[in-house]
């Protein structure tokens, strides 16, 4: 499905627009609920990711599927090793089956886990038989996917002599991090952290609990980026939000104050409105909310203003190669941008060129991204129905914002 978005003679109207649970945190909770089934969720998030990995925490299937789900394959993986007993393959789509796992899978290794690679070394499919681990010592490099820590974190409690993980070397996507202990606190679990480890204590069981998701920051991305690029006077509101979230993209409401986007937080909702700034080139690192860097290079060529962003090694190993991605489709819209294996430089541009086709590579991001551009110049979103991944309802939502 491909979508043309032309709203160059339209204006930004002030509802009241939904966005669903975040999907880092329904993720991480959903391994711990199936650990602690004493736990409550509401408003998880209703994304294809979250769906993927419900369906396959409640399979009884040998065969689990995770289609383009790379946090429910990472989840999975540890979460399956120590299900004792349980025999599995968990496999994925063809490019999830050439993202690499093998940081994780030999960290589980090296804790006793029984996992083999059933095709190419050192990625899905991959072959699990769960068994009780008592090895309580693990180390992982920092610097890569949050997600292989978050992992191993997720398990932690539930091992018999609990979990000390050495983070090795610089640690990146720290807030993710961060977030997953803040959720392990939030049931009970006993922690510390004292510079690169990290120790986790047993937790046999807890008494009952409801959790409330927290709106998805990373959705709410889009609509800042709709607002940055309106005119001034405009305003959104979103719901549900909160000060002091766990979410590192919250980091959203600093870094789009550069670009004249204020945020006022009230019951529960956080209203977005455009005020007079001139905006000036942009000087970024990323390391700790990468998945802010698509969103923000394109408000950037948006606004005409350079912008160079680091921290990005993460985004090779996403959906699709992010960095070639941006470069590849910003190109075909005029712009001037230049990458290396974790930067992204993108120079000043006063012209968009107009009915371009963006390609999104199976990447939900791209096509989110790119949408609001659609306020300086007509566009077509191919494979439009890829926002599904994190935001099933986002072109409702999205046009909903337009009038």
């Amino acid at each position: 499905m491909n979508i043309f978005l032309d709203f160059t003679d339209q204006h930004i109207i002030n509802s009241n627009i939904i966005i669903s649970g975040s999907k880092s945190e329904s993720n991480r909770l959903l391994i711990l609920q199936n650990i602690y089934p004493n736990i409550s969720l509401e408003n998880l998030s209703n994304s294809d990711d979250t769906k993927h990995l419900k369906e396959a925490l409640s399979s009884d299937d040998n065969l689990i599927d995770i289609g383009h789900a790379g946090t429910a394959m990472r989840f999975l993986t540890a979460f399956f090793s120590v299900k004792k007993g349980r025999e599995i393959i968990l496999t994925g789509s063809e490019r999830m089956q050439n993202r690499t796992i093998k940081i994780l899978v030999e960290a589980l290794q090296s804790l006793g886990v029984d996992i083999e690679y059933i095709e190419k070394s050192g990625f899905p499919p991959l072959k699990i038989i769960g068994k009780n681990i008592t090895s309580n010592k693990v180390k992982i490099q920092g610097n890569v996917s949050s997600q292989y820590i978050s992992a191993l974190l997720l398990i932690a409690p539930s091992l018999q002599n609990g979990l000390e993980i050495e983070l090795l070397g610089e640690i990146t996507s720290l807030p993710y991090i961060k977030m997953t202990l803040a959720l392990l606190d939030e049931i009970g679990v006993s922690y510390s952290w004292e510079e690169n480890l990290i120790k986790i204590d047993l937790l046999k069981n807890i008494k009952p609990k409801t959790i409330v998701v927290e709106s998805d920051w990373s959705s709410a991305s889009y609509f800042y980026s709709l607002i940055a690029l309106g005119e001034v006077g405009i305003s959104l509101s979103l719901s549900s939000y909160k000060k002091g979230s766990l979410q590192g993209d919250s980091s959203l409401v600093d870094i789009y104050k550069h670009f004249g986007v204020a945020t006022k937080f009230n019951k529960g909702k956080i209203t977005l409105s455009k005020t007079h700034i001139e905006p000036k080139p942009l000087s970024l690192n990323l390391i700790n909310y990468p998945d802010l860097a698509q969103t923000i290079a394109v408000t950037c060529f948006g606004l005409g203003i350079s912008c160079d962003l680091t921290g990005l090694h993460t985004l090779k190993i996403k959906e699709t190669d992010r960095l070639v991605a941006l470069k590849t489709e910003l190109e075909k819209l005029g712009a001037q941008v230049k990458i290396t294996d974790k930067s992204l430089h993108l120079k000043k541009s006063n012209h968009i060129i107009k009915n371009i086709a963006i390609n999104t590579y199976n990447d939900h991001r791209m096509a989110m991204a790119f949408a609001p551009l659609a306020l300086k110049v007509p566009i077509t979103i191919n494979n439009a129905e890829v926002v599904t991944k994190s935001f099933t309802s986002f072109w409702k939502e999205f046009e909903r914002a337009l009038n």
